[in-house]
């Protein structure tokens, strides 16, 4: 039988448990700063200029986290068997293959259901047509509900045993807290560290933009 002081400390574990959301086998913390993305594109060159025009370039409207991206001030309409989404922004640089990153939400309003793919994995994934204001593009492949992942840069990454394309827990406060479970880990030494999540993911979780998460270390 367990002795009473035995009892007592594990009541004490499970109600921490419970209360922090952090499994027993949880060492440390990393705070981690979250971002949600909205629908977007990135294009290739070949397919920007049949968009924009020949040798049109994109044009800067902020920069993003991560060094290099930026949001630009181009949009384009998506367009799926079923409706459109327009004003999707173009995001930079351009990319050797055109992708096209929505949530699982939009794809009902276009008629694609798209699968969750780790960013420039676009095996088996469904196509759209893109429309500028110069013409547009059919692309047979690229559309994706992205992946939720991290930013990692290869020095935090080699300090903390992170491997590339590995997954990592990531504990979310607030009124909808909760544990993101499979978070793919990026690894580069350009990133700095952010984490990416869906408007669909965004919205159930009650997260905007700029919140904190912390990935949990076992």
């Amino acid at each position: 039988m367990l002795r009473e002081c035995d009892l007592d400390g594990i009541v004490k574990k499970v109600i921490e448990k419970v209360k922090n959301g952090i499994d027993f086998k949880t060492k440390r913390v990393q705070e981690v700063v979250i971002n949600v993305s909205a629908r977007h594109v990135h294009l290739s060159q070949e397919h920007l200029e049949v968009l924009f025009g020949k040798g049109y370039k994109l044009t800067p409207l902020r920069e993003l986290m991560q060094p290099g991206e930026f949001a630009a001030k181009e949009t384009v309409i998506i367009v799926g068997p079923k409706g459109i989404l327009q004003n999707v922004r173009v995001l930079g640089p351009v990319r050797k293959k055109t992708q096209v990153e929505i949530s699982k939400t939009d794809g009902f309003v276009l008629g694609i259901e798209p699968l969750v793919r780790d960013s420039g994995n676009h095996e088996g994934t469904p196509g759209c047509v893109i429309v500028g204001p110069m013409g547009g593009v059919r692309i047979e492949n690229g559309v994706i509900a992205a992946m939720r992942h991290i930013h990692v840069p290869a020095r935090f990454a080699e300090e903390n045993g992170i491997k590339d394309r590995s997954f990592l827990k990531v504990l979310v406060e607030g009124e909808r807290k909760l544990i993101f479970d499979k978070v793919l880990a990026r690894v580069s030494p350009d990133f700095v560290l952010e984490m990416h999540i869906d408007t669909d993911e965004a919205n159930a979780s009650g997260i905007k933009s700029g919140d904190k998460g912390l990935i949990l270390f076992e």
